[in-house]
């Protein structure tokens, strides 16, 4: 009996420890498929979160887009209605008659009465003022800012010249005059107060040609930090009747709205001319444009902060009105450089070159007398050139006799003289 007993309690066992195996066996089994299922799901929710950013990266592309059209859309529109909007023709007023009729003055000078567009304020018109007309019946039809012509808001230097003082050889003198003249009044106006003098008006530059008027302008451009304002003369001369006036009226007008500044004119001798008894239209409107500038350099207005500058090379030509005190009260003389002139002038022009050790620029100043600046800087030029053409590592003697021979032959041929031989 004992032993039937023990079997059973060791069948038991066995049962016991074999149903809690394979209990053991399902709860890891359970966990590993938990296991799965929990990595499923992060798979699945990594999957879903890239989906959602895809989504929204491909809706905001979707917006982007469209606000690209949209605005696509509104350019073409304003373009469509700037084509389809009339040309309309631009008039002066000179008079308001009352609140329907006005006086005005068109393009080419005629005059006409006409009528004002319901849509524009009438208070709003004054005498000068700029206005669009209809380009069948005159009517005004829009009021316009008052803007000034393209050539004299062109002549504004925004970005200033690279050419300073040191880059100007042989005019020591004439940068002195020139600095106490343009610079003084505008950086130091208490000095002229404290003397109890009034600073000059204008400034003329007068030499021959190429020895260095306009350079020392854009000096002068470099190195205040004044607003400059540069014409040539000839921008002044307009072919319509009053057109050269105007220009000048709006040249002044702007430099009193950006002043301190300084206007520069080059050659002025191209409306600064003396007046003679020519009866020739365009003789005549040059005239008219030259009393304007008068009258603005020396007239009712005045040019507190406002320097004036010019240039020429006919002195003996321009008129006696504009050299007066009071209009160009200084005249600084821009001479041929003498030979220490000579040498500092090629001394900046070889400052980059690769020049041989023979090359001598004490001689080269000394048998360059009567040539300018400009010659000076051309001579430098050639002599590169002949280089080049031989094929030199760097710029010899002989290169450098060459240039001048030509250089010398080129001035002759000038004066109308019997030209050197270069290769003699």
């Amino acid at each position: 009996m004992s032993s039937t007993k023990d079997g059973k309690k060791v069948i038991e066992t066995v049962s016991s420890e074999s149903s809690e195996l394979d209990l053991r066996m399902e709860i890891d089994s359970l966990r590993e498929e938990i296991k799965i299922l929990k990595g499923q799901i992060r798979s699945m929710e990594y999957t879903s979160n890239l989906e959602r950013e895809a989504y929204k990266r491909e809706l905001a592309g979707a917006y982007d887009e469209v606000n690209m059209l949209r605005r696509e859309r509104n350019l073409l529109k304003k373009q469509l209605d700037d084509i389809m909007k009339p040309p309309m023709l631009i008039g002066e007023v000179l008079e308001v008659i009352d609140r329907s009729e006005i006086i005005i003055k068109n393009g080419t000078g005629q005059t006409f009465i006409t009528t004002i567009s319901n849509d524009i304020i009438t208070d709003d018109l004054k005498i000068g003022s700029r206005v669009g007309l209809d380009r069948n019946n005159l009517v005004v039809m829009r009021l316009l800012s008052q803007g000034k012509d393209p050539i004299i808001m062109g002549s504004e230097l925004i970005e200033k010249p690279l050419v300073s003082y040191d880059d100007v050889g042989g005019l020591e003198d004439s940068i002195v005059e020139l600095k106490e003249a343009m610079e003084l009044p505008l950086t130091e106006p208490k000095l002229f107060k404290k003397i109890g003098i009034k600073p000059p008006n204008g400034v003329l530059l007068v030499g021959p040609p190429g020895t260095g008027k306009t350079l020392l302008a854009k000096a002068v451009a470099n190195s205040t930090g004044a607003t400059f304002i540069r014409l040539v003369g000839s921008e002044l001369v307009q072919k319509f009747i009053g057109e050269g006036g105007r220009l000048v009226r709006e040249l002044f007008q702007m430099a009193r709205e950006k002043k301190p500044c300084i206007i520069f004119i080059d050659e002025l001798d191209a409306i600064g001319a003396k007046r003679l008894g020519m009866d020739t239209t365009g003789d005549r409107e040059v005239q008219r444009t030259l009393m304007q500038l008068l009258a603005e350099m020396d007239g009712f207005h005045p040019l507190d902060d406002i320097g004036i500058m010019a240039a020429t090379n006919r002195k003996d030509i321009i008129d006696e009105a504009l050299l007066r005190p009071g209009r160009f009260d200084r005249i600084i003389n821009v001479p041929l450089p003498d030979k220490k002139g000579r040498r500092k002038i090629l001394s900046i022009h070889t400052e980059g070159m690769k020049l041989a050790k023979r090359v001598d620029l004490d001689i080269i100043a000394e048998k360059t007398e009567e040539m300018s600046g400009a010659d000076l800087r051309n001579l430098c030029t050639e002599s590169g050139m002949f280089a080049i053409r031989r094929k030199h590592a760097s710029i010899r003697k002989e290169d450098m006799d060459d240039a001048l021979i030509k250089t010398m032959e080129r001035k002759d041929e000038a004066k109308g003289a019997e030209p050197h031989h270069m290769f003699s």
